[in-house]
């Protein structure tokens, strides 16, 4: 047999464009602090989600993360979703079962475990910018932790604010803004939200999905103003480490 064939457990992740991606340096390094040898994770970059179906028929898999822009979309694929993946309606994690593929979100644990130790009494409110895959998990988390959220989007609806509507008042209302947008990623690091920053006091907490770079422009913004702020790491790390834990259960 030939040595490309030595790889028994193949995982990965499926994106578009995700060169960039977290998970692939972080659970290499994982396997191999662990004598994983015959572990390997792989970038399966989609063009469209109706690649997803050749993905799987094509390789052998243990089991998959699922980023943007197909956390949603990826769910008509599925055989079925945790409770918690099926209460958000996005999927982040996806285990290959006896029942088939069972779809996960473990970016509610990753962000509920990053958030919660910054939380204050007076974080009651928050502003969630950005209505993708990611933002339902946030959305799902700061509704289990009592804290009331509004979606900030660039389109009008009954359940968002637009950028352009957001004023002093709203800015004060709300102690917590998450940004889930990928404004100020690596490498258009100047860009940021449009929100106005000139509102913000030592009060508001400040936390960007973002991990690259480590302060993005919108926390930049925060930190001039004595906010708390906090990017995506420890988020990104945790909701990794519990799809390690569901895919070696």
């Amino acid at each position: 047999m030939e040595k490309t064939e030595k790889k028994e457990k193949r995982y990965g992740l499926v994106g578009k464009n995700i060169a960039y991606s977290f998970s692939k340096g972080y659970f290499e390094e994982k396997f191999e602090k662990l004598g994983l040898s015959d572990h390997s994770y792989s970038n399966f970059d989609l063009p469209q989600i109706s690649d997803f179906k050749d993905l799987i028929q094509n390789h052998k898999l243990a089991g998959l993360n699922v980023t943007i822009p197909y956390k949603e979309a990826v769910i008509p694929f599925l055989n079925g979703l945790s409770e918690t993946a099926q209460r958000i309606g996005a999927v982040n994690t996806i285990e290959f079962s006896k029942e088939g593929l069972i779809g996960h979100n473990t970016d509610a644990h990753g962000f509920e475990n990053s958030l919660r130790p910054l939380l204050k009494k007076y974080h009651s409110n928050a502003l969630i910018l950005g209505t993708g895959g990611a933002s339902k998990a946030v959305a799902y988390v700061l509704d289990k932790l009592n804290i009331t959220s509004q979606y900030v989007s660039r389109t009008k609806s009954d359940q968002t604010h637009t950028y352009e509507e957001l004023n002093a008042q709203i800015i004060k209302n709300h102690k917590i803004i998450v940004n889930c947008t990928p404004l100020g990623t690596h490498p258009n690091t100047s860009k940021s939200p449009a929100i106005p920053y000139a509102h913000l006091t030592k009060k508001h907490l400040l936390y960007d999905l973002i991990y690259n770079p480590a302060k993005t422009a919108f926390l930049m913004e925060g930190e001039k103003k004595k906010a708390t702020i906090k990017n995506g790491l420890e988020m990104l790390q945790l909701q990794a480490e519990k799809a390690w834990e569901i895919w070696s259960a």
